[in-house]
Parts: C-alpha cells; sequence; structure tokens
C-alpha cells in the first residue's frame, strides 16, 4: 500500500523550515517524520502528516509549492542484518531506491522505513511476496 508524502523545495536561509513548520502547528497538523536534504542554495523537506490533503492546502496558500509522491512504508527487523535482508529483497526484484527515511515511530517490535521507489507496485509486491510488512495509511497512523 502506498502513502502520500508532501515535499516541498526551500531556500537554504535561516528560518525557511520553520516558516512551513509554524504554517502547519497553526493549523493543527502534526508532522509524523521528516526528512531534510539541502545543499547550498536550497533543500528538500520531505513530510509525513496524517492530514496530507489538509496540510497541501495551508502550505500552498501559505506561497509554497508542494508535490505529492507516492512512498512506501515498510517494516525492518531491529537487528543487525535486517536492514540487508530487506535490500536483499528489493535489489532481487531489480527496484530502485531513489530515497529512504526512517519513521519516528516503530510497529511493534519492527523499525519502520519510508521508501520512494521507481516501481513502488512491483517493490510492494517482492516485499509481500518475501513476508515483509508494508503498512497502509491506517496501520501506520494507529500505531
Amino acid at each position: 500500500m502506498k502513502i502520500n508524502q508532501i515535499s516541498l523545495f526551500l531556500e537554504n536561509k535561516p528560518g525557511h523550515l520553520n516558516a512551513i513548520c509554524r504554517t502547519l502547528a497553526s493549523n493543527n497538523i502534526n508532522i509524523v517524520t521528516l526528512s531534510l536534504a539541502d545543499t547550498q542554495q536550497f533543500g528538500i523537506v520531505r513530510l509525513i502528516v496524517e492530514e496530507w490533503k489538509r496540510a497541501q492546502e495551508v502550505l500552498e496558500k501559505a506561497g509554497h509549492v508542494v508535490n505529492v509522491r507516492e512512498v512506501v512504508a515498510a517494516t525492518v527487523s531491529d537487528k543487525p542484518g535486517g536492514m540487508a535482508e530487506l535490500l536483499d529483497t528489493i535489489s532481487k526484484a531489480g527496484v530502485n531506491i531513489e530515497y529512504m527515511y526512517a519513521f519516528t515511530f516503530r510497529h511493534g517490535a519492527e523499525a519502520v522505513l519510508i521508501f520512494r521507489f521507481d516501481d513502488p507496485d512491483r517493490a510492494i509486491n517482492a516485499l509481500r511476496a518475501a513476508g515483509r510488512n508494508v503498512l497502509d495509511f491506517i496501520t501506520l497512523f494507529s500505531n
């Protein structure tokens, strides 16, 4: 199952990330996890929020350019080699990982990772065939 992630470009200047977070906070939208990648001139902030449609609307109203991308939330055994095992499954399926980052909480005894794949459906099928948990939106937010 795929979930929606919000992505925004922001100038690499003091206060720009805070403006995004403040906009969401003032609209009572909780950031569940995020990733920030930067260069000297700009950054990309990727957010998972429960109310992504409303978040998109309020951020756009505040003047931000917002992209919505489908990502996959999958669990990984929280032990030495757990990540390697999961990545073996993805590699064998011939799917490329464009980026990934960790979720801020666990699902039972397992860690949760967010993946952006070049072929998310093939990745989901491979993960499920290997007995891996792929979390849907409801399961992800009912933890």
